[in-house]
């Protein structure tokens, strides 16, 4: 029985499928993939910051007026196949998934009950988008389906007027973050809560500690159930289940706590951008080292992609999974269920890093770059003569 308390939360072990499994996709859909320009933080930084692209953006292509909101009924999705996004993920040979079910813009996949007429149920797909996805994960692969869901909203009215009253009034996290929390586990019984976006407020205002407490006493959940790090501010990379730290986080050297590597194929948005060009993609070939980095030094690598507002996988994220899957179908023993071995890159040769396979018993070499010379020499092996085998 886990109290309300970071101290015997934290001490709640990590259930073992998440350090095994090493590979998730991450999908960042929403309002914010109608506009598609920028980044998905576009609402915030043109009616906000008002940042000149943005500004610029709106005037040149939409009537005066134009609000974000009226981006919510072409958010259309008529090209979402569920089933073929299923098979794209397995076919990446990710273990996981994690979707967005809400972003810092309050727009919920699935028909809220604590997000009237702000949600794909109600505006734009008319769908459940949530639910529809989470069948054909369960149906057609063996990966585990998880949700993102962010604890604050930008411009919700009872967010600002508690942010205002400098979080001593708690009337957003009451009427709206906390039940939609719970009502996401209850319906969809995700096995990654990731939450994200404190607001610049406590985890006390956001109640973490008791939402946490339930996910794991008492929710359909509770026993295969991983959460990270972000609920609230001061509870990164020190409270929850596996610590994310940063976006793009790759500390390169071993971590005594799980840890997760968050980052886009994108390299400047999570969302889709329709004006993005080939360079800012990263190749396969960065992606594998990503990857082997990562899991070299105990993390798992969650890849992002942003599906168009018509539900399409672009093209290139699309080649970009595979990929994946190909290198990993060949290599994936030296990575699923592995270990970090007592070194995690060579001191002799670059860019060689290590895992340890514990059923084995054996420790894996991979190496990113090709030796020139045709032979490979390790300096962090210590092989005996008639009884090592290589």
């Amino acid at each position: 029985h886990y109290e309300p308390t970071w101290d015997s939360l934290d001490a709640r072990p990590l259930p073992a499928w998440f350090d095994e499994a090493k590979f998730g996709v991450f999908i960042h859909w929403g309002v914010f993939s109608v506009p598609s320009f920028g980044s998905e933080w576009f609402w915030w930084y043109w009616q906000k910051e008002k940042r000149e692209p943005y500004v610029k953006f709106m005037e040149a292509n939409y009537p005066p007026g134009f609000s974000y909101e009226d981006f919510g009924p072409l958010f259309t999705a008529e090209f979402f196949d569920p089933n073929q996004w299923a098979d794209v993920l397995k076919a990446s040979g990710a273990k996981y998934v994690v979707l967005t079910s809400k972003h810092h813009e309050g727009f919920t996949l699935w028909g809220s009950k604590y997000s009237w007429n702000w949600n794909a149920v109600d505006v734009g797909p008319k769908r459940d988008l949530v639910a529809e996805l989470a069948t054909s994960v369960r149906n057609r692969t063996d990966l585990h389906f998880g949700l993102y869901h962010s604890l604050f909203e930008w411009f919700n009215p009872l967010f600002l007027e508690d942010a205002t009253n400098v979080f001593k009034t708690r009337k957003f996290p009451t009427s709206k973050s906390l039940p939609e929390l719970y009502e996401i586990v209850t319906k969809y019984q995700p096995e990654i809560i990731w939450s994200d976006g404190n607001g610049n407020a406590p985890d006390t205002y956001w109640n973490s500690t008791g939402f946490l407490a339930w996910l794991y006493n008492d929710s359909p959940v509770r026993d295969t159930v991983v959460t990270n790090d972000r609920w609230g501010v001061g509870s990164i990379c020190t409270h929850g289940g596996f610590y994310t730290c940063s976006d793009r986080y790759n500390p390169g050297h071993l971590l005594p706590h799980k840890w997760e590597n968050c980052m886009t194929i994108d390299k400047r948005s999570w969302g889709y951008r329709r004006d993005a060009q080939l360079d800012d993609y990263l190749t396969i070939e960065d992606l594998v080292k990503q990857l082997v980095e990562t899991v070299s030094c105990g993390g798992n690598l969650l890849m992002n992609i942003g599906p168009t507002h018509d539900g399409r996988i672009a093209v290139v994220f699309e080649e970009r999974l595979r990929q994946m899957g190909a290198w990993l179908k060949v290599n994936g023993e030296a990575i699923y269920g592995t270990k970090p071995w007592r070194a995690q890159n060579d001191t002799l040769t670059p860019e060689v890093w290590y895992t340890f396979s514990p059923k084995e018993g054996k420790v894996n070499a991979i190496f990113l770059n090709w030796p020139v010379s045709g032979t490979l020499e390790l300096g962090e092996p210590q092989a005996r003569l008639g009884e090592t085998q290589v």
